[in-house]
């Protein structure tokens, strides 16, 4: 950009640098709205799992059993020991992003999963198909499951063998699922006698390593630990609640401590020593924009004063003005071209800045972010799989109170009262903070891709040289490929999914309050029957006050079957709600999570390895 450039294209210049600081600007707040949002999401993952888990302790104490189970034979010692490999994980299954029916399927495999601790004592009926953990079994056990038999509804005549090879897998809904594992998983559900909270202990288990999942994602993002991140943590952080449960939930708080200086260990190991974070990268790219409009404003100011004065020049000249006046004209225009000159040099050192953090700094930290996001929705799909599992087992538990007859139910207490309705909170912070998490990364892709696109294709300031064409191309298709993504996502069925959740929750709480009400009425009922019986043996005995009494006792008796009547429906509506509510959510996230999978697989497909990037750079 030089002297000979009209002011018509400098105009038009500065309207497409003005945009282009107007995107990234947007891309600044963006990238914070993403990084606050994926931080909430994770934290939301975390006290929802917590506070399901004191739910389920609170209704423990009201009798959810499982079906009478008849007692198996004592075990046959085991033959001789012979050391096994265990069967390989199957593959991952297929995920088909068109379907509609979401079915879960056999979990499958991390790419890298960590090594297995030390056995519990009592072990879970999950750990042979969990893919977080390989099967640390010992023939022993294998030979215990296969000579006990039970009767339920579902029938097992034999356990299969450990290292049979597995039959064909059948396709359901776009997501393969294996048979052997459907029969394994009938089981494991008629062999174990769980109650509500250990079923619910394996979700929040599985909600926090889905939480997990996330954590390098929120390294990469930065996402600030003060702020709306405090205050919203200060009222939802599972740490501060008063209450207590599973000693992994505290494992979030060590997430404001993530260990920063092995990520970026990493990162420099991959991207070469120089490696930027992503929120100076976008900082700086926002100040050099801001830089470069000033420039081409200057630049426009110093064309129009210096058309002003060959005008001005142009017209003395024909008057035949003074020769000092004309001579002084012409040295200011001389002047003004040498500051244009230099202002177009600076416009260009700006540009090419502004080019060169894009493509060195910028394209590989966006690769990076893909990779990270395509692993933690692979760990997620995996988790809601086998929570999606996990929650079939419901189905054989059945109230043990007056819900559908025979004996009295338990009423609710209070702490049930306040853990429902705390779980009524997570679970609609769960649903905002999944609706941000998608909207925030949409807002960030579009306020990125607008930027790029006035960059590239713009002309003028910031347009790429010869030697940048093929970097260029890659970050272009690379950010129209992820925004298309993230537009054909179907959010909606996600979100849906846990709203319907959080419809059945606010069910149990309606009816815990309309318990809690029959209660109130049900002792007031009580106290009036012990004033009227005071009453009376204070004083003669009285036909009139001996039926008051009478009628007294009457209503406390009725309200009393009223509120013992409620707490049945109340346990009954509860479980019920349960085994309703938890399959359609969890189904929900599995098939979101698994189209999320594949779509960033896809874009990331189609991306150049850094090595490759450092081979196209100058």
């Amino acid at each position: 950009m030089g002297c000979c450039q009209s002011r018509m294209e400098l105009e038009e210049t500065l309207s497409r640098c003005k945009a282009r600081r107007r995107y990234m600007k947007q891309l600044v707040k963006g990238r914070q709205a993403f990084a606050v949002a994926h931080f909430l999401y994770l934290r939301s993952l975390r006290s929802t799992g917590a506070a399901l888990l004191q739910f389920a302790n609170a209704e423990s104490p009201v009798r959810h059993h499982l079906p009478p189970m008849a007692p198996s034979p004592p075990p046959t010692p085991p033959p001789p020991q012979q050391s096994k490999a265990p069967p390989s994980p199957p593959p991952p299954p297929q995920m088909s992003p068109c379907s509609d029916n979401w079915t879960s399927a056999t979990a499958s495999p991390l790419l890298h999963p960590p090594p297995p601790p030390p056995p519990p004592p009592s072990s879970s009926s999950w750990d042979f198909w969990d893919p977080f953990l390989p099967s640390s079994r010992s023939v022993a056990e294998e030979w215990e499951e296969a000579t006990t038999t039970t009767t339920t509804t579902t029938t097992v005549s034999e356990a299969a063998p450990a290292n049979a090879a597995p039959p064909p897998s059948s396709v359901v809904g776009g997501f393969s699922i294996s048979e052997d594992s459907a029969s394994e998983l009938a089981l494991v559900v008629s062999r174990n006698k769980k109650s509500l909270s250990e079923i619910v202990k394996e979700l929040d288990d599985y909600f926090l390593k889905a939480a997990d999942a996330g954590n390098r994602v929120s390294a990469f993002l930065e996402a600030p630990t003060c702020g709306r991140i405090c205050s919203y943590g200060r009222s939802l952080s599972p740490l501060r609640w008063p209450w207590g449960w599973s000693s992994k939930a505290n494992q979030f708080g060590g997430f404001e401590r993530l260990g920063e200086a092995s990520m970026a260990k990493r990162d420099a190991a991959l991207f070469g020593g120089d490696f930027m974070s992503h929120r100076s990268t976008v900082e700086k790219l926002y100040a050099w924009e801001k830089k470069l409009y000033l420039e081409v404003k200057n630049a426009e100011r110093l064309k129009e004063e210096h058309e002003k004065k060959v005008g001005l020049l142009r017209r003395q000249e024909a008057r035949g003005a003074d020769y000092f006046k004309v001579e002084k004209t012409r040295k200011e225009i001389e002047r003004l071209e040498s500051r244009l000159t230099v202002a177009s040099q600076a416009m260009e050192t700006t540009s090419l800045e502004i080019v060169r953090v894009r493509e060195a700094e910028l394209f590989p930290q966006l690769i990076e972010l893909l990779n990270r996001l395509r692993a933690m929705w692979r760990s997620m799909y995996e988790c809601h799989q086998v929570q999606t599992h996990i929650v079939q087992q419901l189905e054989y538990l059945n109230d043990g109170g007056g819900g559908g007859g025979g004996g009295v139910a338990d009423p609710t207490s209070e702490l049930h009262r306040q853990s429902t309705l705390q779980l009524e909170l997570e679970v609609q912070r769960w649903h905002s903070s999944f609706c941000e998490l998608v909207e925030s990364q949409r807002d960030y892709i579009h306020s990125l891709a607008g930027w790029l696109r006035l960059s590239l294709f713009g002309g003028g300031a910031g347009k790429p040289h010869h030697h940048h064409h093929h970097i260029t191309a890659e970050i272009y298709s690379l950010l129209e490929e992820w925004q298309l993504a993230l537009d054909r996502v179907p959010d909606k069925v996600a979100s849906e999914g846990i709203k319907s959740f959080l419809t059945v929750v606010h069910a149990v709480v309606l009816q815990q309050e309309e318990e809690h009400r029959q209660r109130r009425r049900s002792e007031a009922a009580g106290r009036a029957l012990e004033k009227a019986a005071a009453e009376l043996m204070r004083s003669s005995p009285a036909p009139a006050r001996e039926g008051k009494v009478a009628a007294a006792r009457a209503r406390a008796e009725e309200e009393k079957t009223k509120w013992e009547k409620s707490a049945g429906i109340t346990r009954a509506m509860t479980l019920n709600s349960l085994q309703t509510g938890f399959p359609n959510v969890f189904q929900a996230m599995t098939g979101f999570s698994g189209v999320c999978t594949q779509a960033f697989e896809s874009v990331y497909g189609h991306r150049r390895s850094p090595r490759e990037l450092k081979m196209l750079l100058p």
